[in-house]
């Protein structure tokens, strides 16, 4: 988990940032789970261990094994939305645009 939030943050450019304007936290359970955040609201981005700067415009649940399963291509978000394998809470079109990072 760590290791994907590491490649998330090198992989933020101001022209995401600028175009999704959202923060996104993770409630992940199991190995290295606890809460996660992406920053796609303040300049230059950020993402990391804990809770975001600010308060987050979605709140995704899931474990820590389908998270990384998503963000490596393995699992698309609508497979673990639709059985509930993940949960979330919040702006569901902003949730959407997370999409376009994977």
């Amino acid at each position: 988990v760590a290791e994907t939030f590491r490649v998330i943050q090198g992989a933020m450019s101001e022209e995401y940032v600028r175009t999704t304007q959202g923060v996104f936290q993770f409630e992940l359970s199991g190995d290295e789970g606890g809460t996660w955040y992406i920053d796609l609201k303040t300049k230059g981005g950020s993402a990391g261990s804990g809770k975001p700067p600010v308060t987050a415009d979605v709140v995704m649940s899931m474990s820590s094994a389908d998270f990384v399963k998503m963000f490596t291509g393995k699992l698309k978000p609508t497979m673990a939305f639709m059985p509930g394998k993940l949960d979330v809470k919040g702006d569901m079109v902003l949730a959407m645009s997370l999409g376009k990072m994977l």
